[in-house]
């Protein structure tokens, strides 16, 4: 989704605006005709009605207008019409999510056979389905999302298809004999698509790039990329634009900035970072602190709707895999001029905040500046350094100490204020992967958390709410990072849930962020301490970008936008050009963006936030089950962290693995769920089993195509074995 802020836009001559057709839809009393649309607009020249159909399909992608079958223009609001985007589910149904943010709309696979996931969508509300859920019949398909589709080659009676690996897509493609680019059965391959699905008929495709079998080195990244159509390659206009930035920064650019490169600030990043966003500082004042946030100003070199800018915003994030980043900008910025690299200077906009004992920001400012980090340390080190003063990390960081020692005490100040507000605080385990001479993982390693990563954590907290307050001031369009509570639905299963365990919410209408704390609390050092953590969180909704504050629920904070992080977050540059805007003398009513456009971005941001996530964890799912190839038949010990009718989901907490112990596997007789416990119960044997048990667990096949690990109980036989045995018997 890319903005086009003036009435030029990419044009070389002025056309009309978006405001200017939609007073014309709205004077007429009904559906226009193009031509005659074109006559109103004034447009008589082929190239100026060309430039402006551009416009047009923009505006139509956008949800602004629509063409009917008949091909005439509409207004949307117009129309009892609800517009969105397509989420697809593996069963082959789907779900319409309204742009307004209004309740979901259910589709039928009927209907879903003519569109795909993430294609935008005019739907009209037909009623609602047997579970009371709206539904929807589709109108108008305002723009196609899918373009390529990666997923396993297949040849069946001489005609090949490619079965997409993102299970959201339902459909299969298929492939004439002569566009199969000699792709052998199985190999995972990527088809362009020729011709879009119709109610009758398959999509169409040949195949434009051949991955290599599906136990390649790295396949799973290269996978995943292709099948949530994540942007990789960088147009050569693009790289064009970043080159001419230069790699320093140019005198003139340090102009009308404030001289930091004296301050000890310094960069605290994980061992494996390249680009850095952020350096802080602090130093005693009288009983509190001054803490200064450096933010990387990549606003300065990327500017709106130039060639890096609109590539950002298609991206919207950077995409961290375990073995590849695909970064939002180009590296020559993401990892060079932009990045707050040691001992080089660098443009910032920074944040400097004066914090009192109680971690109350009293004093704050934001401003121009120009830096030059005076080291680039690492989270384990930092946290070596602090917990103990005689160790060699101490030593060898002797010189940056005091300062690391107010940071530490800035951060302490911080926290407590974080608990007194009672912000949610969860400490999910993680894993990460070392990797061995071939690709492959070698050994699942715990990911431990220590005060130094909560260092930065806090200094970033208290940076982006300084954000959100200014710009609430000020009364500008920006992107705020919202955080709704829990929905009355997931609260009322959370509650049932927690009552088992005999943990009790207050209310419904009395539930706040401090509620949570009080279980996770409750609940330290017990053995089903992570699961409720996980249902806890599982609870709440997703955090997103709108131009709405209605605050952050798991932060329990009244405003809240994200700042720190410009170089690998589009909303993060959103947010530095309104504060630059502002300190430039700007008002609201000047600002690039209008709400709507606002609105816009938002809605794209947390999609391709969402989009990054289901990648990644795809790609994690995939080395975990590669992981798991070769053990078939060992034992472990896991947890059960759900039940359903069909069986056990379990998980290996030293390895972060989960997978399903199927009905099948329990033993032959039938079984009962009980929603409330959450447990599943044999109706012959008497056994049973519910969330939280611990249970000894067997590899019992490891499904790579499908990023699938079954279990069965360790002591159990196979369901075959059982049924021969009993066969037998019966003979």
């Amino acid at each position: 989704m890319r903005q086009q802020p003036g009435g030029k836009g990419k044009h070389r001559f002025e056309i009309p605006s978006r405001k200017t057709v939609l007073e014309i839809l709205t004077r007429e009393d009904g559906p226009v005709p193009g031509k005659e649309l074109m006559a109103a607009l004034g447009l008589p020249s082929r190239t100026q009605q060309d430039a402006m159909r551009t416009r047009l399909r923009a505006m139509i992608r956008d949800g602004q207008i629509l063409v009917n079958r008949g091909g005439d223009y509409c207004l949307v609001d117009r129309m009892p019409l609800i517009v969105g985007r397509v989420t697809g589910h593996k069963d082959g149904y789907g779900f319409l999510v309204p742009d307004d943010g209004a309740e979901d709309i259910f589709l039928a696979p009927r209907q879903m056979r003519e569109v795909m996931h993430g294609d935008r969508l005019a739907v009209r509300v037909k009623g609602r389905d047997h579970r009371g859920r709206p539904e929807g019949s589709i109108v108008e398909v305002l723009e196609r999302n899918t373009r390529e589709v990666v997923g396993r080659y297949v040849r069946e009676s001489g005609i090949g298809f490619v079965v997409p690996d993102n299970s959201r897509i339902a459909h299969t493609v298929a492939v004439p004999p002569r566009h199969s680019a000699r792709a052998k059965p199985g190999e995972i391959v990527v088809a362009r698509l020729t011709e879009q699905p119709g109610r009758d008929t398959h999509p169409v495709g040949h195949i434009v790039e051949i991955l290599g079998a599906h136990d390649a080195p790295n396949i799973e990244t290269e996978v995943a990329i292709r099948a949530h159509a994540i942007p990789f390659r960088w147009e050569a206009d693009v790289l064009a634009e970043a080159d001419s930035l230069g790699s320093r920064v140019s005198p003139g650019d340090k102009k009308d900035r404030e001289d930091l490169r004296d301050l000890p600030l310094v960069t605290i990043d994980g061992a494996d970072a390249k680009d850095f966003d952020d350096a802080v500082f602090a130093e005693r004042v009288g009983s509190g602190w001054r803490l200064v946030v450096a933010i990387a100003d990549v606003g300065h070199y990327v500017r709106p709707d130039s060639a890096i800018d609109r590539e950002g915003q298609e991206r919207g994030t950077s995409v961290y895999f375990p073995r590849r980043v695909v970064p939002m900008l180009p590296e020559s910025l993401s990892n060079g001029l932009c990045s707050l690299n040691p001992r080089v200077d660098r443009l910032t906009l920074a944040c400097e905040m004066h914090v009192d004992a109680e971690g109350k920001v009293t004093v704050s400012r934001f401003f121009e500046a120009v830096i030059r980090s005076h080291a680039r340390l690492i989270y384990d080190e930092v946290a070596a350094a602090l917990s103990d003063d005689d160790s060699s990390e101490a030593h060898r960081l002797e010189a940056l100490m005091p300062r690391l020692k107010d940071l530490e005490g800035v951060y302490r100040a911080l926290a407590r204020s974080r608990r007194k507000r009672g912000a949610i605080e969860f400490e999910i385990p993680e894993v990460t992967f070392a990797f061995d001479g071939r690709g492959r993982i070698g050994r699942v390693v715990p990911r431990m958390r220590n005060d130094a990563h909560r260092i930065i954590e806090e200094c970033m907290i208290a940076a982006n709410v300084q954000a959100a307050h200014f710009l609430r001031r000020h009364r500008i369009p920006c992107l705020y990072r919202v955080h709704a509570g829990p929905e009355a639905d997931r609260l009322e299963d959370l509650m049932a849930f927690l009552e088992v365990y005999g943990i009790r919410l207050p209310r419904r209408d009395r539930v706040e962020p401090r509620s949570y704390n009080r279980i996770v609390d409750q609940v330290k050092g017990r053995p089903d301490e992570a699961l409720i953590e996980t249902v806890l969180l599982r609870s709440l909704p997703r955090a997103v970008y709108q131009p709405e504050n209605v605050g952050h629920f798991g932060l329990a904070l009244p405003e809240y936008a994200h700042f720190t992080s410009p170089i690998r977050r589009y909303p993060d540059l959103v947010v530095h050009r309104a504060i630059k805007h502002l300190l430039g003398g700007g008002g609201a009513d000047g600002f690039g963006y209008s709400r709507d456009q606002m609105q816009g971005l938002g809605r794209h941001c947390s999609a391709t936030e969402r989009r990054a996530d289901e990648a990644t964890r795809e790609a994690l799912d995939w080395l975990k089950c590669e992981f798991m190839q070769d053990k078939t038949g060992e034992e472990f010990d896991a947890i059960v962290t759900g039940v359903t009718d069909f069986g056990l989901f379990v998980q290996i907490p030293d390895l972060q693995i989960e997978g399903l112990v199927h009905v099948s596997a329990l033993g032959g007789e039938y079984f009962a769920r009980d929603p409330v416990r959450r447990s599943l119960r044999g109706e012959r044997s008497g056994r049973s089993w519910q969330l939280a048990n611990h249970v000894r667990v067997r590899v019992a096949r490891v499904d790579l195509e499908e990023k699938k690990i079954d279990f069965a109980l360790a002591g159990e036989e196979p369901a075959s074995r059982r049924e021969r045995r009993r066969g037998r018997r019966r003979s």
